[in-house]
């Protein structure tokens, strides 16, 4: 659906995407505190009231803001690791929130709420199914995965913007960028280990 305005010299019209797209422009340059509505309303030239035409509220804006850094994960391809696969899909996603300032706490307050879609979550699930588990255990799982790549990617996000305000302990730099990529692998490692125990009577590993 369009809103139109009439600023007294031209029509001005956009989509929900044109407003979705530049509520993420916002994000990225400002960060999620400095996402308002008036701000929101300011760079696409339209008064305040007129974003409700597509948005009921904040949070249902920020939901589709969270969907389109979502979209940007990349394609999943299956192997016969199902371990290998669960650490691409987890990759895939944090590259996807790390692409954008304060990504993942947009997604984790979306999620936290019941809004926007589940496509991170499904695809940490199918990899999971993969080895052989069933699908409450491939779906909690999944949960316990995506909890964990919500709250490493806020800390990596918090740290880098205290570190750019020569607020943190100690700057962030190459060795912190690969410690962060270490112990997100270690993680995901380790969350993959402990699914063992889970796994479905007269099912071996793929891999061991």
């Amino acid at each position: 659906m369009d809103n139109s305005e009439d600023t007294g010299t031209r029509v001005i019209r956009h989509t929900r995407e044109d407003v979705t797209r530049a509520a993420l422009s916002i994000l990225d340059e400002l960060g999620l505190p400095d996402l308002t509505m008036r701000r929101l309303a300011a760079v696409l030239n339209v008064q305040p009231s007129a974003l409700y035409w597509h948005f009921a509220n904040k949070q249902s804006l920020l939901a589709a803001v969270s969907d389109s850094i979502l979209e940007q994960l990349r394609p999943a391809t299956a192997t016969d690791d199902w371990r290998a696969d669960l650490h691409a899909e987890a990759r895939a996603l944090r590259d996807a929130l790390l692409a954008y300032r304060d990504g993942a706490e947009v997604v984790s307050s979306t999620l936290a709420l019941g809004l926007g879609g589940d496509q991170a979550e499904e695809r940490l699930a199918a990899a999971i199914s993969r080895g052989g588990f069933d699908e409450r255990i491939s779906a909690a799982a999944a949960r316990a995965v995506l909890h964990f790549i919500l709250g490493h990617v806020s800390r990596e996000q918090q740290h880098l913007q205290a570190s750019s305000l020569g607020a943190a302990r100690e700057p962030a730099g190459p060795l912190d960028d690969e410690d962060s990529a270490g112990g997100f692998e270690f993680g995901i490692t380790l969350l993959a280990g402990g699914l063992e125990a889970y796994r479905m009577p007269g099912v071996a590993s793929l891999r061991t």
